[in-house]
């Protein structure tokens, strides 16, 4: 094992999509032979995907430490195993209970890793956010389970694609929830973040725009005054410090803006607003960046695809794309010490 590389984790998400198929498939990709992986799942149920989707990966090794792991795309796949009561039980493409406790328990088992240090990022596969809540597992997503086992209070969900990046203010509460909440440290504290997640990436001063809430940007208070009274504050404050910004911008545009270079990254003010263009331009290629966290966590930006689950029929592009910056920000870090 090369202790100069750092090793990325895959969690499987949950076995009942097409996570353990994306997980196997990127695992075994020969565009990232280059990096050191192991994936945090379940022995039995890779083998019996690998066999229903006729994926061919050879030895499936148990790895109890990481210094047992061999790390070539051609010499099978390293996993971690968590225990699966009884695998027969676990029918693919459903919403199960047990399903979303075991893709809970993968990416509780990677956290813990990468806070020891043991690895240096997690790339995940999804998990189902009904499936998480039947088994009494009562968070919104991937997103908040890292905050609360990081102990992380100021986070924020970036998208990333070669094309265009966003960064999140609000993600998994209703329309009417961002209007009430939005405020103006929130969104000071996603630019701050936005600002040395880009610079992390290689970006030595990143451009940011922000877009308005409002249809307009608001047109001046015409269609609301959120922008005048949370945004354009929370704009000048990043300015003093530094920081190159700026809007708010009418959100019909500032997307297309972003895609052409104008900007490096655009903060959007809710789920939809950030996920829409990100996902029309890059649906196989965009990331998902749980950025603020002290841990690297980079994820598909899509869901569980029940209806392709173990068919053989699950494009790998996105996680593909997810180990990769994963490993490119685990070096970064491991670079700088």
């Amino acid at each position: 094992m090369d202790t100069n590389k750092p090793v990325v984790g895959i969690t499987m998400g949950d076995p009942a999509g097409i996570g353990p198929e994306i997980s196997l498939l990127a695992h075994g990709d020969k565009s990232i032979a280059h990096i050191n992986k192991v994936i945090i799942g379940n022995i039995a149920i890779l083998k019996k995907v690998a066999l229903r989707a006729g994926i061919s990966v050879g030895e499936f090794r148990e790895i109890k430490d990481l210094a047992e792991c061999v790390f070539a795309t051609d010499k099978g796949i390293n996993v971690i195993d968590i225990p699966f009561a009884n695998p027969d039980e676990l029918q693919p493409g459903k919403v199960q209970a047990i399903a979303g406790d075991a893709a809970f328990r993968y990416l509780t088992k990677g956290i813990e890793m990468a806070l020891a240090g043991e690895i240096g990022g997690l790339a995940t596969a999804p998990l189902n956010k009904e499936a998480l809540h039947l088994a009494g597992h009562l968070y919104p997503g991937h997103t908040e389970i890292l905050a609360h086992y990081t102990g992380t209070k100021d986070y924020a969900m970036l998208l990333y694609d070669e094309q265009l990046k966003v960064i999140h203010v609000t993600t998994h509460i209703s329309l009417k929830e961002v209007v009430e909440t939005l405020n103006k440290d929130r969104i000071y504290t996603v630019i701050k973040i936005a600002h040395n997640t880009l610079r992390e990436l290689g970006f030595p001063k990143p451009k940011i725009a922000i877009a308005g809430l409002n249809p307009h940007a608001g047109e001046g208070g015409l269609f609301g005054n959120e922008e005048e009274r949370e945004i354009a504050p929370a704009i000048e404050r990043a300015k003093a410090a530094g920081i190159h910004v700026v809007g708010p911008l009418p959100p019909d545009t500032v997307f297309l803006q972003g895609k052409n270079g104008e900007y490096d990254i655009i903060v959007a003010m809710y789920h939809d607003q950030g996920h829409i263009p990100v996902k029309l331009l890059g649906f196989h290629s965009g990331v998902n960046i749980t950025a603020g966290l002290p841990i690297i966590r980079t994820s598909v930006d899509h869901g569980t695809a029940f209806g392709r689950a173990w068919q053989g029929r699950a494009n790998p592009g996105s996680m593909i794309q997810a180990i990769l910056l994963c490993e490119k920000l685990a070096r970064g870090r491991l670079e700088k010490g």
